[in-house]
C-alpha cells in the first residue's frame, strides 16, 4: 500500500515539537506520544483497527527493546537493597573516610567515591549510602553539607549516570534511537563525559571555595548535627566476620566483570548481561546469609523492591520511546511494509531532506542536539527525552555524512546532567534530604557550572564531528 510520504513525515515532525513544546511547558508527554503513534498508524495504513492496535504494538516493541536495561536496574537495585540493610554497602566504603581530612578532600573523595558506586549500584541508591557514611566525616572536615550534595550530584547524577559505562542503560535507550551499536555511543562518549564532568566538578569547588572563604556558606563546625535521614546501622546484622567477607567479595566480583567485558570483547547486551548476573548472584548470596530460614521468602521480596523501583523509572520512558521507534526499525515492525520502497525510515528521509534544503553545519547540529538534550531533561527525569536526542542525532547525522555516535553522546550528556539529578529541584531531593538542604539551593548552586560544562563539551563536540 503506497503512501503519500510528505504526509507522514509531516505527521512525525509536528508530533516531535509538540513532545518539545510539552516539556518546556513541564507537563507529561505520554499522552501525546500515544496519540502520535495512533495518527502515524492511521496516516501510514488507513485503518482505525490497525492504527489503534498499533500502539499496543509499539509499547510491546519498546519494551522488548528496553528489556534488558530495565531488568539489570531493576536486579541491581534489589541487590542495593540487601547490602544496605546487612550494612555491607557502609563496610565497604567506611576505608575511604580515612582519607577526609579536610573541606577540599572530602570533597574530591565524596564525589569519586559516589562516581564508581553509582557505576556499578546506580546513582539513586548510592545517594543513601554515601551521604549516609560520609555526611558526618564531611562535616567534621569542614565541608558544608551543601558540598556534600553538590559533590554527590556532580559525580553520581551527572558524570556516572550521563556515561553510565557499566550498566549501560542510558547508551542503550540513545543507541537503539539513533539506529547504531551502543559501543559506538560509549565510545563517543568518554571525551565527553571527561570534559563535561573536569569543567564542571572544577567549577562548582571553585565556587563553593570562593563562598566559604567569604562565609556566603556557613561553617559546619558551628552545627555538626545529622539529619535524621542519615542512618548509620545495619537494619539486618551480620557476623562481622561475614560482614567483611562480603565487603570485599562484592568490589572484587564487579572488578573481574569489567577485566571480563575488556578481555572477551564484552560490549552491549553482553555486557549488561554480565553485570546482571553477578548482581543476582550477590544478591542471593547476601539474603541467604543474612536471613538464613527465611532467605528464600527474602530474596524474592528484595526482587520485587527491584522490580518496583525499575518500572517506577521507566514507566514514563516507554510510551516515549515507544514513539521514536517509530521513526526507524520500529515503525516496520508494528505496521508492516508500508513504506514505500525509496523510504529508508522516517528519520533517515527527514535528514536527507534536511541536508537538501538547509546547509546544515557542524555546529549548528552540536547545538541543536545540546539544546535538545537540556529541553527533555526539563521533566526532572533525564532518562523520558534522551531516545529524542538520540533520534535528532541520526537526522543530523545523516544530513552531514557523518558524527552519529558523537552527536548521540552529547544529547545523552545534556539530557541526563539537567534532567538526572543536578539542577532541577525535583529530581534532587533524594540528595538535598541526605544532606538535609533545600533542593532549591542545591539546584541555584549547580545551575552555573552545568551551564558551563555543557557549553565547553558542546564546543569540544564541534571539533570530534
Amino acid at each position: 500500500m503506497g503512501i503519500e510520504l510528505a504526509w507522514l513525515h509531516g505527521v512525525y515532525v509536528l508530533f516531535v515539537l509538540g513532545i518539545i513544546f510539552m516539556m518546556v511547558m513541564r507537563r507529561d508527554t505520554s499522552l501525546i506520544s500515544i496519540v502520535g503513534i495512533a495518527i502515524l498508524g492511521l496516516v501510514a495504513t488507513g485503518s482505525v483497527t490497525t492504527a489503534i492496535g498499533g500502539i499496543f504494538g509499539s509499547f510491546i516493541y519498546a519494551i522488548t527493546e528496553l528489556l534488558p536495561t530495565i531488568l539489570v536496574i531493576c536486579i541491581i537495585v534489589a541487590m542495593s537493597h540487601v547490602l544496605t540493610d546487612t550494612g555491607v554497602n557502609e563496610t565497604m566504603i567506611r576505608p575511604m573516610t580515612h582519607l577526609v581530612r579536610n573541606a577540599t578532600l572530602a570533597y574530591w573523595v565524596i564525589g569519586i567515591v559516589m562516581m564508581v558506586i553509582s557505576w556499578f549500584f546506580w546513582p539513586s541508591p548510592a545517594v543513601a549510602l554515601v551521604g549516609a557514611v560520609m555526611l558526618p566525616v564531611a562535616l567534621r572536615a569542614g565541608l558544608p553539607a551543601i558540598g556534600v550534595a553538590v559533590a554527590m550530584n556532580l559525580f553520581g547524577h551527572g558524570i556516572a549516570l550521563s556515561g553510565d559505562f557499566v550498566i549501560q542503560g542510558a547508551p542503550t535507550l540513545t543507541a537503539k534511537a539513533a539506529g547504531i551499536p551502543v559501543s559506538d555511543v560509549i565510545s563517543a562518549s568518554i571525551p565527553l563525559v571527561i570534559v563535561m564532568g573536569v569543567v564542571t566538578t572544577i567549577t562548582a569547588f571553585w565556587y563553593l571555595h570562593k563562598d566559604m572563604k567569604m562565609g556566603i556558606v556557613p561553617a559546619p563546625g558551628k552545627d555538626t548535627s545529622i539529619p535524621d535521614t542519615v542512618f548509620t546501622s545495619a537494619k539486618v546484622p551480620l557476623r562481622d566476620g561475614v560482614r567483611r567477607s562480603l565487603a570485599l567479595f562484592v568490589p572484587i566480583l564487579f572488578a573481574l566483570d569489567v577485566v571480563a567485558m575488556f578481555a572477551f570483547d564484552l560490549r552491549g547486551g553482553d555486557a549488561t548481561a554480565l553485570v546482571g548476573g553477578t548482581a543476582l548472584l550477590i544478591l542471593i548470596i547476601a539474603t541467604m546469609l543474612a536471613h538464613q530460614k527465611k532467605g528464600l521468602e527474602q530474596v524474592t521480596t528484595h526482587l520485587i523492591q527491584g522490580f518496583q523501583f525499575g518500572f517506577k523509572v521507566f514507566g514514563p520512558v516507554i510510551p516515549i520511546a515507544a514513539f521514536f521507534y517509530m521513526g526507524d526499525s520500529g515503525f516496520l515492525k508494528v505496521f508492516g511494509e508500508v513504506l514505500p520502497s525509496g523510504s529508508h525510515g522516517i528519520v533517515n528521509d527527514l535528514g536527507v531532506a534536511l541536508a537538501q534544503a538547509i546547509p546544515i553545519s557542524k555546529e549548528v547540529a552540536a547545538l541543536t542536539v545540546s539544546a535538545v538534550g537540556v529541553i527533555t531533561g526539563l521533566d526532572g527525569s533525564g532518562f523520558s527525552g534522551i531516545t529524542l536526542a538520540g533520534s535528532l542525532a541520526q537526522l543530523f547525522s545523516t544530513a552531514l555524512g557523518a558524527g552519529a555516535a558523537t552527536l548521540t553522546a552529547l544529547g545523552q550528556i545534556s539530557a541526563i546532567w539537567v534532567g538526572g539529578g543536578t539542577i532541577i529541584p525535583w529530581a534532587l531531593i533524594p540528595a538535598a534530604a541526605i544532606c538535609g538542604v533545600d533542593p532549591f539551593e542545591l539546584a541555584r548552586r549547580n545551575l552555573y557550572p552545568v551551564a558551563i560544562g555543557l557549553l565547553v563539551t558542546t564546543i569540544v563536540a564541534m571539533f570530534l564531528l
